[in-house]
């Protein structure tokens, strides 16, 4: 574990207080960003499933289909991320050359209530989680079927959407748990229910 990882409990917006007491149980507060949170993922499988179909031409296909996924990634990990679950991530560089993780929360309001919608929060962790779960059957699908040209594809889809989930999942359970061990206590937790 990496000790120079930060969170920090910060407001991610200059909103009122008046935005954190509107009722935030089922209604889409940014419908944009849920769409284009959605569209570019889907976008990006649909293009990989169809492309073959539609064109012979693999490049064509590869650089759409990268396109896409680099669009996902910058709007899920600069966009979507804050609007919708009020959670951040980047890692920068300081003078010395070390690298820093900084994982960021929005602050919970005063009287305890959460400022994102369960709707919002929905769609972004399923979006989230199924994504980078297809792509990993793809890269499967890819590596038994011999067709290495496009695994460097669905690798760069593994990758790019895998970042985000592993960033964001950092986010939200905090930065100084170690993801193995909170699996292993949550399994045990399991296992002694039953």
């Amino acid at each position: 574990q990496d000790s120079t990882d930060d969170i920090e409990d910060v407001s991610l917006f200059d909103a009122d207080d008046d935005v954190s007491r509107r009722s935030k149980k089922s209604k889409i507060r940014h419908p944009v960003a849920s769409f284009f949170h959605l569209f570019f993922r889907v976008s990006a499988i649909v293009v990989y499933l169809l492309c073959e179909l539609l064109t012979s031409s693999f490049i064509a296909c590869m650089v759409s289909i990268i396109l896409l996924l680099s669009c996902d990634f910058w709007a899920v990990k600069n966009v979507t991320g804050r609007l919708m679950v009020g959670l951040r991530w980047w890692n920068q560089v300081d003078d010395d050359g070390r690298s820093h993780w900084v994982f960021e929360a929005r602050k919970v309001s005063a009287q305890g209530g959460r400022t994102s919608s369960e709707a919002e929060s929905r769609i972004f962790w399923l979006g989230l989680i199924t994504c980078p779960m297809i792509w990993v059957i793809f890269a499967f699908s890819a590596l038994f079927s011999f067709k290495v040209k496009w695994l460097a594809v669905v690798v760069m889809g593994v990758v790019l959407q895998g970042a985000n989930l592993y960033g964001y999942i950092r986010c939200k359970v905090g930065s100084r748990k170690n993801l193995t061990s909170m699996a292993t206590n949550y399994l045990g937790k399991q296992f002694l229910r039953q």
